[in-house]
């Protein structure tokens, strides 16, 4: 039986070594939730000049406490000036006169918001330090320096640094795109009546879903058959793409149409020691005319959204905000497995599980917000014993 870490290994190389993303250079506005195709480097310095942080006066380190003369006034947005000396009024953002190195917040000499006009005193009542409330060019990152590495996802904060160091596009990896085929002649297409023996699909709206949220485009279809003939069908009908997933069909019984059709193409089947989505398939086949990579999930639900957690988004997205925390009730696991379940974080610092280990138990994955890792080994774990966690509520 396959490890965990032995089957994501294999995924992320069967993956990697097929889909090469190009990049392309996108608008900012373009670019949430993109990855970062090469490092970012700011073309200027950050801040680009000497500002005030405060409300206040900008004055020379070295001025003795005493009443100091107004010589002038600045706002944010207004150009950079010369120190004539004194004190001189200045807004938060502006500029800070070429002479002046430290700034005094008004309601340190005076009331806050109400300023001396240019001519009149104000009345310094110690001297302060040099770069005293002055946001120094540069501080932030001197230009010419990586602003964002290669690899990063491109949020509010990130598109808003770009936009800081005045980039108006960035560069970004080519999203990809995933065919999912949903398997199963059990299988209802949503928003149809439910003939007796039937189930709606999840698998193909989950897995869309969870595709899109890690940065690929899906394209999803469902084969709601258990003939081999309908599953190739599917594929031939395909135009390129630059992975397959599949869902259902891959255990050991009959009528695996997964299995069935794939399995003489060279698509290898297994079992991996993790509960729910034990069975597993993985290979390449020809899509479009190209050798394509194809990962297999198992059909219930809550196991092939934790295969796609586990197996797939590591090499889509990166690895989940991880947490270690403690157990609100004790719990037992498979002691030969790794068991996920499916959990939620309470106000008193702990996880309490959702639901039970079965993989059909979709409502339960949906009340979640984590994900709760038991590693093989483990057959109990008592209250307070701390677990790891994944972040799930994205």
């Amino acid at each position: 039986m396959t490890t965990v870490a032995e089957h994501r290994a294999a995924v992320r190389g069967l993956v990697e070594s097929h889909w090469h993303p190009a990049t392309e250079v996108v608008p900012l506005g373009a670019a949430l939730g993109r990855v970062l195709a090469e490092d970012a480097r700011t073309p200027i310095d950050l801040p680009p000049f000497d500002n005030s942080q405060m409300d206040g006066y900008a004055v020379r380190s070295d001025a003795a406490a005493g009443p100091l003369r107004v010589t002038g006034h600045v706002a944010a947005g207004d150009p950079i000036t010369s120190f004539a000396g004194g004190a001189v009024a200045i807004m938060t953002g502006a500029p800070m006169p070429v002479g002046a190195d430290a700034v005094v917040p008004v309601e340190a000499v005076g009331t806050p918001g109400d300023f001396a006009a240019v001519g009149e005193t104000i009345e310094l009542r110690q001297p302060v330090e040099r770069g005293t409330f002055v946001r120094a060019r540069g501080s932030d990152l001197p230009g010419g320096s990586v602003l964002l590495e290669a690899g990063a996802t491109l949020g509010p904060a990130q598109l808003g640094a770009l936009a800081a160091s005045g980039l108006s596009t960035a560069p970004v990896r080519a999203r990809p795109r995933v065919l999912i085929v949903s398997t199963g002649a059990e299988l209802a297409e949503p928003g149809e009546p439910l003939r007796t023996g039937a189930i709606y699909d999840a698998n193909a709206v989950s897995l869309s879903a969870a595709i899109t949220l890690a940065g690929g485009i899906a394209l999803a279809t469902g084969v709601y058959s258990d003939e081999p003939g309908h599953l190739r069908l599917a594929l031939e009908a395909a135009g390129p793409v630059d992975l397959v997933v599949t869902s259902g069909g891959v255990s050991a019984g009959a009528h695996e149409v997964v299995r069935d059709t794939l399995e003489p193409l060279g698509v290898r089947f297994g079992s991996v020691a993790l509960q729910p989505g034990g069975p597993q398939g993985l290979g390449a086949i020809t899509v479009a005319g190209a050798a394509t990579p194809v990962l297999c999930f198992p059909g219930n639900p809550v196991s092939s959204l934790v295969s796609f957690e586990l197996f797939l988004r590591p090499v889509l997205r990166g690895d989940r905000p991880m947490l270690r925390v403690p157990l609100a009730a004790s719990v037992d696991s498979p002691g030969t497995k790794h068991q996920v379940r499916r959990g939620r974080l309470t106000d008193a610092g702990t996880v309490e599980l959702v639901g039970g280990p079965g993989s059909h138990l979709l409502a339960a994955y949906a009340r979640s917000d984590v994900l709760v890792h038991l590693p093989v080994g483990l057959s109990r774990a008592e209250a307070g014993e701390t677990v790891e966690v994944w972040r799930i509520d994205e």
